[in-house]
């Protein structure tokens, strides 16, 4: 299993200077400002044009991998369930989700706010790109993170795969809060984002088959019934439904 997390740059250069650039062929060593084409030079597609194109090519293949998001709000479980549904792959990668947020620096915004939506956005389209690679390069692919029904249409846009599996795992919001508050080690202990992201998920829920509810599995048991609805279909989104 490969598990992805990301580390910032602290390079400098084309990259880290707030343009995607990384031959600096807008302005070549030597030469003055100009576009590519006054200098005769061809553009090359962006990584992420690559990554649609080669998603169009194995889209009916075996080559494709699969994906399963599973989410929910904070104290739900779902890095624990994550990891062990990662562990039952041959050949896997498991995405945390909020690591892409630890990439925001200066002028973060708390993702839990109403003003942060456009941030969001981005770290979304972020993450839904890398995890998409993933997918083409033939992983089963388990997506771990905060990902509401309410974000779902612009994370499945911007994955481009025709379909996925998508799972909430809500037990209780006092559950949720008291695993928040006895867990070691982790970054997040907000009590009241806790409880806010909880009510959106029970207010905002999607079909129930897609919903694990209670805290009356522990983490094997939510596993198996989370890989029992995978195969039979019952997670299944198609992104032309969204």
């Amino acid at each position: 299993m490969v598990v992805a997390r990301w580390r910032r740059s602290s390079g400098t250069g084309p990259l880290c200077a707030g343009r995607l650039d990384p031959d600096n062929r807008a302005n070549p060593p030597g030469r003055p400002g100009g576009s590519r084409a006054e200098w005769g030079m061809q553009a090359r597609p962006t990584p992420a044009e690559l990554l649609r194109a080669r998603l169009g090519a194995v889209q009916d293949s075996s080559v494709m991998g699969s994906l399963l998001v599973v989410t929910g709000p904070p104290g739900a479980g779902k890095s624990s369930v994550s990891r062990l549904i990662a562990d039952r792959f041959e050949s896997s990668v498991l995405v945390e989700g909020d690591a892409f947020f630890a990439f925001l620096a200066a002028g973060a915004i708390e993702p839990w706010l109403p003003e942060s939506h456009g941030q969001n956005e981005v770290v979304t389209d972020g993450a839904a790109v890398a995890t998409a690679a993933f997918v083409a390069g033939g992983y089963d692919t388990v997506y771990d993170g905060v990902l509401g029904p309410w974000f779902l249409p612009e994370f499945a846009r911007r994955l481009g795969l025709a379909e996925f599996d998508y799972v909430v795992l809500l037990p209780s919001e006092e559950e949720c809060v008291d695993r928040v508050r006895r867990r070691v080690g982790h970054g997040f202990t907000d009590d009241a984002a806790a409880r806010l992201m909880h009510r959106q998920f029970d207010t905002d829920r999607p079909a129930s088959s897609h919903v694990i509810e209670g805290g009356h599995l522990d983490a094997g048991a939510t596993v198996d019934e989370v890989m029992r609805r995978r195969a039979t279909g019952e997670l299944r989104v198609r992104s032309a439904d969204l």
